[in-house]
């Protein structure tokens, strides 16, 4: 008889394990990858006389799937449009937080002793809170729709942003042995075009892609296609020099712009449950007791130092960012965890060997208990906030309220701070785009036309196919912005603006020549002189091309749509509306409506939210479509997606008059699953009242829920009879219901011909 794989009995043990140990912290009501880690514990070589792992090597590629699926899922959650929008109160934060907490982490390793690199590397991990503990919490909660847990959301979605980009700086560092100030710039450069041209690009042909094929998918082939995006995704940074989890994450950001994200999203969930199960066990793998034991200090002074260090810092940076001060501590009650990238950012330091061997068991038992307490540290933020407000000082209390009140205001921008913000993000997006594409045909492209066409010829068809390639984003370089209205008002405010606006045409044409110039030379080894002119005519084609123009404005236009969708509008509207209320709690939420809600095939007037808890719906997404501000008329149908506005006690009372009501229709409709319907036959007696009445005035199917198929009258078969079909005596009824309801008619029948009787 063969023998087990290695590969297959590992993970037997790995999922056995899991499964048992998360069944009883699920009966503990604590949180599954607190179990999962445990399971871990019990699963590796630390707990001698049960079944462990063989080969850990081989659990070590599962839990790099693991991560892979654990980021994919993230991007799908984080729309690129959501990290663009999640505002300045996420970023202020999040930078706050992370900075305060590399600090303390870095300060409190030298204090212990650590080395110098395992105090940065520790800094780094007790910045980054769980994006997964939280979302969990909050669900386990019912805290999801309130308004603390948004701003908590957006600053998860920056610091796992920052994670990736300290995770690039890290691994530098790890190879310098120190802060080499142009490496890290150069790294960062490196970063940066990588984000800015996959996502430009994913955004202008991913969703597009999806459209035109839409017609053939379904699931199964819905599913393939995603993780091949996504492992191509993953590839390719990989190519590049980037992490798996950096691919696997942008491109999950990009699949989430598309009109299939919630699709995509529900049927990678149990990929991601099962690999990310395997992460978190081989977490709880690494665990050495006896290292825990000799640490146990230190791990107790970790625990308080996040615990205190992300309530004070994530408390500070959400007032610093301008919100009140109870949804402020909601936020830094919620952060105090080590999150999944800390276990990442360990797992680097681990492989690079550049932090000590302890450093891994010890974050993983701090995470373990801050993750254990996270749960106790949300239910205390209110009491704790009730508490500071009574007895903060007047003076503070006014100081407080002053710096919010300058935040509930709409500040003046000058024209030229808009100008220049607007020109800046689109030159520096079309930039990274035209360099990108350059560096690939110069390394990939050049080589292949140069072996079949030589000498100048062979520089002549580069540099078309160069000018094909680049010509719209020079243009757009060029032109975008010059007919802003922005631009048009400075123009006409007076002479004063005309000098500097013709300076910033003038540098995006520099910097346009400079391209070209750098093309130039490359293909034909001119001197700088003559490659300038060249360069200089080359740019007069390209700026007069209307060619060129409308192949901008579709590359553009195509791009809007894919980003915005048909969002635009009603979000504009809602930051208007939000920008006008006065509450400090006031803001959007929102709901799916299942399939077994009551409220589906009602009117919005019908229903009533407003008058009911005070909310409004701003919008309702139904498929690709979005209707604004709907009207009292509109009707609610299974899986729309209503957006509405109010304060948190409004809106999680209607969440839980929706949630009652879907419970409530779930039993009734439990009760009737069971019940099977069938095809049986009665005979109608003579004097009973269904004598001498059609089909519709008898109304079986309104009455006793049973429709007749078909009626035998004198030998004669009458199939799908007419509703103005009449009864006669002796007729033969097949009719289909269930049985209590034919039993039902049945009787009836008998008990009206006993009467008669």
């Amino acid at each position: 008889m063969s023998e087990v794989a290695p590969l297959i009995s590992d993970l037997a043990v790995v999922l056995i394990a899991a499964g048992l140990v998360t069944l009883l912290f699920k009966w503990l009501k604590q949180p599954v990858v607190l179990g999962y880690i445990v399971a871990g514990i019990f699963a590796g070589p630390a707990i001698p006389f049960v079944p462990t792992v063989t080969d850990v090597a081989n659990i070590k590629i599962w839990a790099d799937i693991g991560v892979i699926f654990l980021l994919f899922a993230m991007g799908l959650e984080f729309s690129f449009r959501k990290l663009m929008s999640v505002g300045s109160t996420a970023v202020v934060a999040a930078v706050f937080i992370v900075s305060g907490m590399m600090f303390l982490g870095y300060t409190a390793g030298n204090v212990m002793g650590f080395s110098h690199l395992t105090s940065i590397f520790l800094g780094g991990m007790l910045s980054m809170s769980s994006t997964a503990i939280v979302f969990k919490a909050f669900d386990d909660f019912g805290l999801r729709e309130q308004k603390f847990a948004g701003v908590v959301l957006g600053i998860l979605v920056v610091e796992d942003l920052v994670a990736v980009v300290l995770m690039v700086l890290l691994s530098t560092l790890a190879v310098s042995k120190e802060f080499e100030g142009m490496a890290m710039l150069e790294s960062l450069m490196k970063l940066i075009a990588f984000l800015v041209f996959w996502t430009v690009l994913g955004i202008y042909f991913i969703p597009t892609f999806l459209k035109k094929i839409r017609r053939y998918l379904n699931a199964e082939t819905l599913l393939v296609m995603s993780l091949a995006f996504c492992f191509g995704m993953v590839m390719l940074a990989t190519k590049s020099g980037f992490s798996a989890a950096l691919g696997a994450f942008v491109m999950g950001s990009l699949l989430a712009e598309t009109v299939e994200s919630s699709y995509i999203e529900k049927i990678v969930q149990p990929v991601k449950n099962l690999f990310g199960a395997i992460f978190f066990v081989s977490v709880g793998m690494m665990i050495q007791p006896g290292v825990l034991l000799d640490y146990w200090g230190a791990i107790l002074v970790l625990v308080c130092l996040v615990v205190v260090g992300q309530v004070l810092f994530g408390t500070l940076g959400v007032v610093l960012a301008g919100q009140p001060l109870k949804v402020a501590m909601q936020a830094g009650f919620s952060l105090t965890q080590v999150g999944e990238f800390a276990f990442i950012i360990a797992s680097l330091g681990d492989s690079l060997r550049v932090t000590d061997a302890f450093l891994y068991p010890v974050i993983v038992a701090v995470s373990v208990i801050t993750t254990f307490l996270t749960p106790y540290m949300i239910r205390l933020a209110l009491p704790a906030n009730a508490f500071v407000e009574k007895h903060l000082p007047d003076s503070l209390r006014m100081l407080l309220t002053r710096y919010l009140s300058g935040f509930s205001t709409v500040r003046h921008k000058s024209t030229w701070h808009r100008l220049l913000r607007s020109m800046f993000l689109s030159v520096g997006v079309y930039l990274v785009l035209s360099i990108f594409l350059m560096f690939v045909f110069f390394t990939y492209v050049m080589p292949f036309i140069m072996e079949r066409v030589e000498g100048v010829q062979g520089g002549l068809v580069c540099l078309a196919v160069l000018l094909v390639v680049l010509g719209p984003f020079l243009w757009a370089i060029v032109m975008t912005k010059n007919h802003s209205p922005e631009f048009q008002s400075l123009w006409r405010d007076g002479k004063y603006n005309r000098a500097p606006l013709v300076s910033v045409v003038l540098i995006k044409v520099l910097i346009c020549i400079g391209l070209l110039m750098t093309i130039v030379i490359r293909l034909f080894n001119v001197a700088s002189g003559v490659g300038m002119v060249i360069s200089f005519v080359l740019l007069l084609v390209v700026v007069f091309s209307k060619r060129l123009k409308r192949s901008y404005q579709s590359i553009e236009r195509q791009f809007m749509d894919n980003l915005n969708g048909e969002a635009e509008d009603a979000e504009k509207k809602e930051r208007w509306m939000l920008g006008v209320m006065p509450f400090s709690d006031v803001h959007l939420a929102d709901f799916e409506l299942s399939p077994n809600s009551s409220l589906i095939g009602k009117t919005l007037r019908e229903v009533g939210f407003r008058q009911l808890f005070g909310i409004n719906i701003v919008a309702i997404t139904r498929g690709e479509t979005r209707i604004n501000i709907p009207a009292g008329r509109e009707i609610l149908c299974a899986f729309d997606k209503i957006t509405v506005v109010g304060t948190d006690r409004e809106i999680e009372a209607f969440r839980e008059c929706v949630a009652q009501r879907e419970r409530e229709r779930e039993k009734k409709i439990s009760a009737r699953k069971n019940m099977n319907v069938y095809i049986e036959q009665f005979v109608v007696e003579e004097g009973s009242p269904l004598v001498g009445h059609s089909i519709n005035e008898v109304g079986l199917r309104d009455k006793v829920a049973c429709l007749i198929i078909g009626i035998e009258r004198k030998g004669e078969a009458i199939m799908n009879p007419a509703s103005t079909f009449v009864f006669e005596a002796e007729d033969v009824v097949w009719v289909v219901g269930e049985l209590r309801s034919i039993l039902r008619l049945s009787g009836e029948q008998r008990v009206a011909l006993s009467k008669k009787r």
